[in-house]
């Protein structure tokens, strides 16, 4: 009996949401790609649809289990941990900052952004040990945890009304 060598099928529908769309295959810092495809979609939301927070946590609550679902694939089909082309986690990450926010304006954007970043590689205590969960939970669930980290900071420097004066 032969056996096979081919390597196996790659699920074309995890990788095109784990990869949040192909942004995962930014040749430099595909976490941070991610999260501006993330900040992009926002703002289009907001300015064209005039969709605010609600809209940010819906989008996901929906995309939760699928992201999950999509991060463990790729994880196991491209049999590495916590894959960098993954970055479906910090759009997730990102709209749930985003959704600590009562303004929405540049500077918003750009601070929501900057301390979802800042969080996501930093990995304050419990961020870090999420990590640890198991396939797709792990991989997803840290970026949950800086999103509500960043949602309270957001939320914190927003009712200090950062966002609607200039600085």
């Amino acid at each position: 009996m032969m056996t096979s060598s081919a390597p196996p099928r790659r699920n074309p529908i995890a990788f095109l949401i784990g990869t949040w769309f192909g942004c995962g295959y930014a040749p430099v810092a595909p976490g941070t790609a991610g999260s501006l495809a993330a900040v992009l979609i926002a703002v289009a939301l907001y300015y064209y649809g005039g969709y605010g927070r609600a809209t940010l946590l819906l989008l996901t609550a929906i995309l939760l289990a699928p992201g999950i679902w999509a991060a463990g694939v790729v994880e196991k089909q491209t049999n590495q941990t916590d894959p960098h082309i993954v970055v479906v986690d910090e759009v997730l990450g990102l709209w749930i900052t985003l959704a600590g926010a009562a303004t929405f304006n540049w500077r918003t954007w750009l601070a929501a952004f900057a301390l979802f970043r800042l969080l996501d590689v930093w990995k304050p205590a419990p961020v870090r040990q999420l990590e640890r969960l198991p396939g797709g939970w792990g991989i997803v669930a840290d970026d949950v945890m800086a999103g509500l980290y960043g949602a309270l900071a957001i939320f914190v420097l927003d009712r200090f009304h950062l966002f609607s004066y200039g600085f």
